[in-house]
C-alpha cells in the first residue's frame, strides 16, 4: 500500500476511535450531566461539543478552496451555553463529524501535499489533518475525564482498567504477531 493511502486509512481509524471514545463517555451520563460546569472557568461537555462542531464545520467545509476560519464562524459563541438537550448536542456533534469525515473521505493521496489556509497561514493537507489529530483528541480527553468525574464509581472504563495492564498485555502477547492499527479491535466491535 502506498504510504499516502496508508496515512489516510490510519488517520481515519484514529479519528473514528476518538469519536467513539467521546460517544461512549457521553452515553454513560444522564442528560443534565452534559451541561454541568464545575466553575466559571470550565466548559461543560456540551460546550466542548459546540466548540468541536464549530471547528469541524469551519475547518472542513470547502477546505481545499477556502480558508479554514470561515467568516460565518463565531468561535467565541461556541463557549456560551447554546445547546439545550442531549438530542441537540448529538445533532451538533454529528454535524461536525459528518462534515469532517466527508472532507477526509473525499481526499485522494495526491492531495495530501496541497496547501490550504487556516487564518491565512498555509498548511499542507497533511499538516491540517495532523493539527486536528492533536486538537480533537485533546478535547475528547476533556469529555472523557469530565464524564468520569461525574460518574464516580459508576464509570465504565474506556481503556485498560486500573491494575489490569498485566492481564491485557498477557492477552496481547499470547497472540501471533500481526500488523494492524491499534484501533482495529475497538472499531470492529462497532460493526
Amino acid at each position: 500500500m502506498e504510504i499516502n493511502n496508508f496515512y489516510l486509512e490510519s488517520v481515519k481509524k484514529q479519528f473514528l476511535y476518538y469519536k467513539m471514545l467521546g460517544e461512549k463517555a457521553m452515553q454513560q451520563l444522564q442528560p443534565e450531566q452534559l451541561f454541568v460546569s464545575f466553575n466559571d472557568d470550565t466548559n461543560s461537555i456540551a460546550t466542548i461539543v459546540q466548540h468541536l462542531s464549530g471547528n469541524m464545520l469551519s475547518r472542513w467545509t470547502d477546505f481545499l478552496s477556502s480558508d479554514g476560519e470561515k467568516e460565518w464562524r463565531n468561535r467565541d459563541a461556541e463557549f456560551e451555553p447554546i445547546l439545550d438537550s442531549r438530542e441537540v448536542l448529538l445533532k451538533s456533534w454529528n454535524a461536525g463529524w459528518n462534515c469532517f469525515f466527508d472532507a477526509l473521505n473525499s481526499l485522494s493521496p495526491e492531495q495530501l501535499s496541497t496547501v490550504i489556509y487556516i487564518r491565512n497561514e498555509g498548511h499542507t493537507v497533511v499538516e491540517a489533518i495532523n493539527r486536528q489529530l492533536a486538537h480533537y483528541p485533546y478535547h475528547i480527553g476533556q469529555i472523557v475525564f469530565y464524564a468520569k468525574m461525574l460518574k464516580h464509581e459508576e464509570w465504565n472504563n474506556l481503556s485498560i482498567p486500573k491494575n489490569k495492564s498485566d492481564s491485557y498485555n498477557n492477552d496481547k502477547f499470547a497472540k501471533e504477531k500481526s500488523i494492524k492499527n491499534f484501533t482495529d479491535d475497538e472499531l470492529n466491535k462497532l460493526q
